[in-house]
């Protein structure tokens, strides 16, 4: 009744327990128990130590090894980009010093191609050699030369009378390796035959000799032409490397060697004859072997091979012209200016050759008495070896022979064969001691 009386009357509620949302409840107990997952975690987590920061686990002291193998790789590395480019610098060097004599003298140098001269067209001959030789002149040092190595280079000439081409090489210091250049030097003092390291010229003209018809067209034919010279061998010779070239080179081993008023101390003179040394040995190149001085290993002017012949083929006359000098240490244009004569002389000395070496019967006949003992040597050389191989041959069949003999007997008669031969070679060893004595 008294419910009923509070509710009619207004009387106070009783309070009520507040009703919440289902779904907010879940979210809150999960959230509460992701936060108390965290908690847990993070409590149990393992501390950062020194196996995990490397920085304290190692340090730089720890790799010399490594940073020392570096460091020679480097330096390696360093040694061999300067000494290839000091390498290329001097033979750009030459080249430089010596394009202007090249252009000069020869229609193309380097390895470019010839331009064709248009048929029927008003330029001249005189102003395509014209052109030529400022092209060749203010060309890129790397079209006129081709590096063959790191410490050999090459270059080319062709286009002028007299001359077939001309073969240039340039033999280079081999500044990248220091370990090789110590060995050359250390075995250069000990060995004679073995000169230390240096930069080196060597360069081969070609002649023509007459023969322009095999390389020329609408040239006369082989033999009609004007530049045909004697064939012989003779050239002046730094006595330092004397004997170094006698050894190495066939040719100039059958000269004679004579020192000459003219020449410089240093230099001497091989030869086949004093007539051929009288008509060679001119003003200009005496002063250009002056000018030169001891840079000068040879000038060798030669119709014999540089190998030893060994077969009748390789005795056939093949005139050549060779030049060898030491290139200087700077590489500056004025550096060269000692060189160019001899190398302007060596140029044009198949004009010379052409000129004045036409030699009396009585010399030509002494230069082919030589070359007729080589060839005879070779003969008697080549019928010795046959005379072996038909000995070697006999000696052969004789065994077959033989055996076939012995096989075809019964084991009886092979013994007896056996002792009979014995018996004669007993005997013939007795007769041999009995001459002896």
């Amino acid at each position: 009744m008294a419910q009923v009386f509070n509710s009619l009357f207004g009387g106070g509620k009783a309070a009520e327990k507040p009703i919440g949302d289902a779904d907010f409840a879940d979210f809150g107990a999960s959230t509460g128990a992701a936060a108390a997952a965290g908690a847990a975690a993070a409590s149990n987590a393992p501390a950062f130590t020194k196996w995990y920061n490397i920085h304290e686990r190692h340090s730089l002291s720890e790799f010399k090894i490594e940073f020392i193998i570096f460091g020679m790789m480097a330096v390696v590395l360093i040694v061999h980009v300067i000494g290839t480019r000091l390498n290329r610098s001097k033979a750009h060097g030459w080249v430089k010093a010596h394009v202007g004599l090249l252009a000069s003298e020869f229609a193309l140098v380097g390895f470019g191609r010839v331009p064709k001269r248009i048929e029927g067209s008003e330029i001249s001959d005189a102003v395509v050699l014209e052109g030529l030789a400022n092209t060749a002149k203010s060309a890129d040092p790397k079209s006129l030369l081709k590096e063959n190595s790191l410490f050999e280079f090459a270059s080319y000439a062709t286009g002028r009378q007299n001359v077939a081409f001309v073969d240039i090489k340039l033999k280079l210091i081999k500044r990248f390796n220091p370990i090789v250049i110590l060995a050359e030097t250390v075995l250069g003092f000990f060995v004679e035959s073995m000169p230390g390291p240096s930069d080196t010229l060597e360069a081969t003209l070609y002649p023509f000799d007459g023969k322009e018809s095999l390389t020329i067209t609408g040239a006369p034919p082989a033999g009609a032409g004007k530049s045909t010279y004697d064939g012989f061998v003779w050239a002046i010779v730094n006595k330092d490397r004397m004997k170094s070239v006698r050894d190495d080179r066939f040719d100039v081993s059958i000269t004679f060697t004579k020192d000459n008023a003219k020449l410089p101390p240093w230099l001497t003179v091989m030869s086949e004859s004093a007539e051929i040394t009288e008509s060679l040995l001119t003003p200009e190149l005496v002063a250009a072997a002056k000018a030169a001085g001891e840079n000068l290993d040879y000038l060798i002017i030669s119709d014999q091979p540089v190998e030893k012949p060994l077969t009748l083929d390789e005795t056939a006359p093949r005139k050549r012209i060779f030049l060898k000098y030491r290139l200087p240490s700077d590489s500056s244009a004025a550096a060269y200016e000692s060189l160019l004569p001899i190398f302007s002389y060596f140029v044009r000395s198949a004009d010379i050759l052409v000129q004045s070496a036409h030699l009396r019967p009585e010399v030509l006949r002494k230069v082919k008495a030589t070359r007729d003992d080589v060839v005879k040597g070779i003969k008697k050389a080549d019928e010795d070896s046959k005379a072996e191989e038909r000995a070697v041959e006999r000696e052969k069949q004789r065994k077959a022979k033989r055996d076939a003999e012995l096989s075809a007997l019964d084991p009886k008669a092979q013994k007896k064969y056996l002792d009979r031969e014995r018996e004669k070679e007993m005997r013939k060893m007795a007769k041999k001691q009995t001459m002896r004595a």
